[in-house]
C-alpha cells in the first residue's frame, strides 16, 4: 500500500479528467494486486508471500535506483526508512492474513477507515485538533464497521475466522494511518525510487530474521503470479503518483472508493464471493464518514495505498 505526494505547479497542466481516469486505472490495478495476493496467501501463507514480494520488488527498484544518480541515504533518514519499514511489515502481514479470512469486499471495504485513524493520530502525535466534523466522521465510520461485522455474525460456518480476520485488518489499518505520517515525513528527506529500494529492503531483511524457521522456497508455479503481483503494484504507485501531480486531491479522492466495485466484482468472478447486504451499507457508511473527513482536514484524510 506508497502515498503519492501532488505537485501543485503541475496541476492544469492536463486536463483534470486525464488524471481522474488515470487514477481509476491505478486504483483498479491495486485492486486487482490485492486479490493476485489472496491467492498466493492462501497458497502459500502470508509470511512467505509477503517475504518474496519484498525481495523481487527490491530487485526492480534497485534496478531503478542503479540506473540514475543515486548516493547512500544520511543515518537519520536510513532509520526513518527502517522504522517505517518495521511498520509497512506489519500492515502486509496484518491485512493480507485478515484478507485470506475475509471476502474481498468486506476487506477493502473494512480498510477504508484507514484516514479516519490517521486525523486521530494527528492529533495524538502532531497536537492537531480534531474538528467536529472529523468526530462525526469518526462515529460514522465506526457504525460502518459494526454493521459489517454484526453481519458475519449470521454466517456460523466461518464466524470465528471471520471475526479473526476482521480484527486483522482493523489492527492493520492503525499501522497502515501511522505509516501515511511517517510517508509524510519520508517524502520531505528522500527521493520516491530511494524510498522503494530501501523500504522494500528493509522489509524483506526485517521479515528474513525469521527465514530460518519460517521461509520455504516459492515453488516454480508461483514464480509467474508473484512477478505479476509486483508488477501491478509497481505499476499502480507510479499512475497514482502521476495523477496527483497533476490534479488536485478533490477531484481525485473519490475515485479511492471505486476500489470497492472492483473487489465486488473481482470477489464474484474469481472467488465466487457475494457481498452481503451488511458489507454495502457498512462500507458505504465508512466512505461516507472519509468524505466528510475529507472536508474537514483534505490533507490528512487524503487516500492511501499500498506502502511497497
Amino acid at each position: 500500500m506508497s502515498k503519492s505526494v501532488k505537485s501543485p505547479s503541475l496541476a492544469g497542466v492536463v486536463s483534470p479528467m486525464i488524471p481522474v481516469l488515470v487514477c481509476a486505472l491505478a486504483i483498479f490495478l491495486l485492486s486487482a494486486m490485492d486479490a493476485a495476493m489472496k491467492v498466493l496467501v492462501i497458497a502459500m501463507g502470508v509470511y512467505n508471500t509477503v517475504l518474496w514480494r519484498s525481495m523481487l520488488a527490491t530487485v526492480v527498484a534497485g534496478v531503478g535506483w542503479s540506473a540514475g544518480p543515486r548516493s547512500l541515504p544520511a543515518a537519520s533518514v536510513l532509520r526513518l526508512h527502517v522504522l517505517r519499514a518495521v511498520v509497512v511489515g506489519i500492515v502486509l502481514l496484518s491485512f493480507f492474513w485478515g484478507l485470506a479470512r475475509l471476502p474481498l469486499a468486506e476487506a477493502i471495504g473494512l480498510s477504508f477507515i484507514a484516514p479516519l485513524f490517521a486525523l486521530l493520530l494527528a492529533a495524538l502525535m502532531l497536537g492537531e485538533r480534531i474538528q467536529r466534523q472529523a468526530i462525526w466522521a469518526s462515529v460514522a465510520g465506526i457504525a460502518g464497521v459494526a454493521i459489517i461485522v454484526a453481519g458475519q455474525f449470521g454466517h456460523a460456518t466461518y464466524a470465528r475466522d471471520a471475526l479473526l480476520g476482521t480484527a486483522a485488518v482493523l489492527a492493520s489499518t492503525v499501522f497502515y494511518a501511522y505509516n501515511l505520517i511517517l510517508a509524510r515525513q519520508q517524502a520531505l528527506l528522500a527521493k520516491p525510487i530511494e524510498i522503494m529500494l530501501f523500504q522494500n529492503l528493509s522489509v524483506a531483511v526485517v521479515l528474513g530474521l525469521a527465514a530460518p524457521w519460517l521461509a520455504i522456497a516459492l515453488p516454480c508455479d508461483l514464480w509467474l503470479p508473484l512477478a505479476g503481483v509486483t508488477a501491478l503494484s509497481l505499476a499502480g504507485q507510479f499512475l497514482m503518483s502521476w495523477a496527483y501531480a497533476r490534479a488536485e486531491a478533490q477531484y481525485l479522492i473519490p475515485t479511492e472508493y471505486s476500489a470497492f466495485i472492483w473487489a465486488v466484482a473481482i470477489g464474484w468472478l474469481f472467488f465466487d464471493e457475494a457481498a452481503t447486504w451488511t458489507t454495502l451499507a457498512g462500507a458505504g457508511l465508512i466512505v461516507a464518514s472519509c468524505l466528510i473527513a475529507a472536508r474537514s482536514n483534505p490533507r490528512l484524510a487524503e487516500p492511501i495505498e499500498a506502502a511497497v
